[in-house]
C-alpha cells in the first residue's frame, strides 16, 4: 500500500483539475469529492468494514487493545519530529518519553504505561506542522482510499510517511502487511462511530466533511481555535488582509 500513496495523490491532482465548482467555498471540488466519497464508502461497505467486523469477532478486546497500542507507539516517532518542527519542545519530550518507556517496559508498546502515568499522546502530523508555519489549508479534498483531507494535509502525507519506522523497511510485503493490519485495526475502532453517522446524518458526505474540517481546526490550535470570521456577527475579528 505504501507504494500506492504517491500515485494516489498524483491521480487525485489530475482528477481535481477537471472538477466542477461546488457551492461551499471550502469545498470547490464537491462534485469530484462526492464521487470519490461514494467510491470509498462502497469499498468500505463491501470489503474493509466486513473484515474489521471479523477482526473484532475473532480477536478479544485485550488483544485488539494491545495491537492498537503497538501502532500508536510506532507513531510516536512521527509525533516527536512534528512537535520539534512546531517548536513544541515539551510535547516532543513527552512523545520521546512515551516511545522510550512504552517500547521497553511496555514490551514493544504492547502496553501503554505512560498514559496512566499522566503523559498523554501528543499527536501531531506534518499537515498540522504546515499550518503552524502559516500555510493555509486550501480546498477540501477526498483522497482515494485515504478519505477526507485538504490540499495542505495531503501535501503533508509524504513527510509523515518518511518519518515512519516500518515504512522504511526494505521488504515491500512486510510494509504492505503492516499497513493492511493497521487499517483493519483503525477501522475496527470506528465501527460504532460510522454506524451512528449513517443513522443520524441526512447527508453523510456533508457531515463527514464538516466534521473533518472542524476537527482539524481544533487540533491545529491545540483545542483552542480562534473564532472564525462571520460577516453577520460584528464580534468576530476581521479576516486578515491579503
Amino acid at each position: 500500500m505504501d507504494c500506492l500513496r504517491p500515485s494516489l495523490l498524483f491521480c487525485s491532482a489530475l482528477l481535481l483539475a477537471g472538477c466542477a465548482t461546488g457551492g461551499n467555498p471550502k469545498d470547490p471540488w464537491e462534485s469530484y469529492n462526492r464521487a470519490m466519497y461514494r467510491f470509498n464508502t462502497g469499498l468500505d461497505d463491501y470489503l474493509i468494514k466486513p473484515v474489521a467486523r471479523g477482526y473484532n469477532y475473532v480477536l478479544p478486546a485485550p488483544v485488539r487493545q494491545g495491537l492498537g497500542n503497538v501502532y500508536n507507539n510506532l507513531a510516536e516517532v512521527k509525533n516527536i519530529g512534528n512537535n520539534l518542527l512546531q517548536g513544541k519542545g515539551e510535547y516532543a519530550a513527552d512523545s520521546f518519553a512515551r516511545l522510550l518507556v512504552n517500547s521497553s517496559f511496555g514490551i514493544g508498546g504492547l502496553f501503554d504505561i505512560m498514559t496512566p502515568a499522566g503523559v498523554p499522546v501528543r499527536e501531531e502530523d506534518f499537515g498540522q506542522t504546515l499550518a503552524v508555519w502559516g500555510i493555509g489549508d486550501g480546498p477540501y479534498v477526498v483522497l482515494p482510499l485515504l478519505g477526507p483531507s485538504t490540499v495542505r494535509d495531503s501535501a503533508g502525507l509524504g513527510t509523515d510517511y518518511f518519518m515512519g519506522v516500518l515504512e522504511n523497511f526494505d521488504s515491500v510485503r512486510f510494509r504492505n502487511g503492516y499497513y493492511a493490519a493497521r487499517t483493519v485495526q483503525k477501522r475496527s475502532e470506528l465501527l460504532n462511530v460510522t454506524t451512528l453517522v449513517d443513522e443520524a446524518a441526512l447527508d453523510p458526505y456533508s457531515f463527514a466533511r464538516d466534521g473533518y474540517l472542524q476537527r482539524r481546526r481544533f487540533v491545529i490550535y491545540d483545542g483552542n481555535p480562534p473564532r472564525e470570521y462571520d460577516p453577520d456577527d460584528p464580534e468576530t475579528p476581521e479576516p486578515p488582509a491579503k
